[in-house]
């Protein structure tokens, strides 16, 4: 599914994907569907942008994914000559008993900055289903993001939320991931590994709240600061059973010294060498 600002440019479907998009006046509707028990062999390519340096996009997006079935999706959103732009997604997403999704997003900003993305989604779970999202912006200028993704897990269900952004210049950054493990022996992973430098700013608040009985979460953040960039990290974890368990790391601070000092005593500058260390850890 092709989508350029508020036209749909190109759809071609599968056996057991069922998809009607409407145009809107700002952007699309997708309805996303996976019928019970298919499995879709090969990952769903999904391309979302606006080339004008100025425009607005809205995706809303309603997917259900059927009990005992499978879809891994693939989505590019590209905006390369932002000036003053705004994309924002809303997810509705429901996967069901013994069912698998997977979410990997790219983005591509452009050098200029002038971007504003807000996506938001809300998850739900049923019995023995997995919900797997990456979402990575690695190149070019962030702008301004702001995620905020809800998920929660139902017996025996997993979740892993991964974010990976690198911002510079004076870009901001605001995520906010919850995890709910409300069925019994639910597992959840929330993982962001953010670089920022230059004046950019960047917070990260990472929730679990376990409430099923041996249910299990781990939140796992990381993020480097360089020159007078601002990093701030904020672990929230909740247990309301016993027998449940969540954990959490979270560090700040700028590249290792030691790892830096390697590269360049095998002959690479203090600034290349740090690049490939942020590169190293944001891949």
């Amino acid at each position: 599914i092709v989508v350029h600002q508020n036209k749909i440019y190109g759809m071609h479907l599968v056996k057991g994907l069922i998809a009607n998009p409407v145009e809107t006046d700002k952007g699309v509707k997708i309805e996303l569907i996976v019928e019970e028990g298919m499995k879709i062999a090969f990952p769903v390519h999904l391309c979302f942008g606006i080339l004008p340096e100025e425009g607005r996009q809205e995706i809303e997006m309603d997917v259900k994914v059927r009990d005992g079935a499978q879809i891994k999706l693939l989505a590019h959103c590209v905006f390369p000559n932002a000036v003053r732009i705004v994309h924002i997604m809303n997810a509705e997403i429901e996967i069901g008993d013994n069912a698998y999704y997977e979410y990997n997003e790219v983005h591509y900003h452009g050098p200029n900055g002038g971007i504003e993305v807000i996506p938001r989604a809300k998850v739900r779970l049923g019995n023995g289903s997995r919900f797997i999202t990456n979402f990575s912006l690695l190149k070019g200028r962030v702008g301004v993001f702001d995620m905020d993704y809800e998920a929660s897990a139902r017996d025996c269900s997993v979740l892993e939320m991964t974010a990976k952004i690198f911002g510079f210049g004076n870009d901001k950054i605001r995520i906010r991931e919850v995890g709910r493990l409300l069925g019994r022996s639910s597992r959840a992973l929330i993982k962001s590994r953010i670089a920022v430098k230059d004046d950019a700013i960047s917070e990260v608040i990472s929730e679990i709240t376990a409430e099923g009985e041996n249910s299990w979460g781990h939140v796992d953040c990381v993020e480097v600061v360089q020159g007078n960039a601002k990093a701030k990290a904020v672990p929230i974890v909740d247990v309301f059973n016993e027998s449940a368990k969540v954990t959490h790391e979270a560090s700040i601070g700028r590249v290792d010294k030691k790892q830096v000092e390697t590269l360049m005593a095998r002959g690479l500058e203090e600034e290349r060498a740090i690049d490939m260390v942020v590169s190293g850890m944001l891949k």
